[in-house]
């Protein structure tokens, strides 16, 4: 099996890069792309901002059909397509349903799941507190216990609270740019530790567990 997988931004493909052989193993191959924030799903799945700019959501009408195309012209080494993004302050099911009803309205359309992270990727860390501590040994624990898993809770401002000095308010002081040093920063270090079959993040699970169904195909 190929896995195609799209996330949101770069801290996301640095973690990716690392747990997905975790998961799948080494028979399996994959390719992680990512992009520049999430953006909005186009009503008309034509999609009006600059493919250029790597929003995820404004392109993926476009980028579903493409893999469709390109999928179709393989034979005997079966692809799918993964969506990885962020929740955000968005209702689950909503969430979801938009997301399908975008894909079954695509032509041709390939093998597509999304996997979507609650409330966002650094929740996927949390719930691997002991991968935290040993990739950050003075991580804050008292911050790190009072985290529920898949929370809706500012998660990357909490983990930032419990890792940088100053914690989130510091952080945003600095700049997005910066946010999204540290956020891939922490992405490189902890993904290491992580262990995918311990770690207690529900979407983090179901991510998990729709790789290995497909991969069992």
């Amino acid at each position: 099996m190929h896995f195609e997988i799209l996330v949101e931004d770069i801290s996301g493909k640095a973690s990716l890069e690392i747990l997905v052989p975790k998961i799948i193993g080494n028979e399996h191959t994959f390719h992680i792309h990512a992009y520049k924030g999430i953006g909005r799903i186009p009503k008309d799945l034509k999609g009006t901002s600059d493919p250029k700019k790597r929003i995820l959501l404004d392109q993926l009408p476009r980028l579903i059909r493409g893999y469709g195309k390109t999928f179709a012209g393989y034979r005997d080494y079966p692809a799918v397509l993964i969506v990885v993004c962020d929740l955000d302050s968005r209702c689950l099911s909503a969430f979801r349903r938009e997301l399908l009803d975008l894909a079954n309205r695509c032509t041709p359309k390939p093998e597509t799941s999304f996997c979507i992270a609650v409330e966002e990727g650094e929740a996927w860390y949390l719930g691997d507190l002991i991968a935290v501590k040993r990739a950050f040994p003075h991580a804050k624990d008292t911050v790190l216990n009072l985290y529920r898993n898949d929370s809706i809770c500012d998660t990357w401002e909490q983990l930032a609270d419990a890792l940088f000095s100053g914690g989130a308010r510091k952080l945003s002081q600095l700049g997005y740019k910066m946010v999204g040093i540290e956020k891939k920063t922490w992405a490189e270090k902890i993904s290491p530790h992580m262990d995918v079959d311990g770690n207690l993040s529900p979407s983090f699970c179901y991510f998990r567990d729709k790789l290995r169904r497909l991969s069992s195909q």
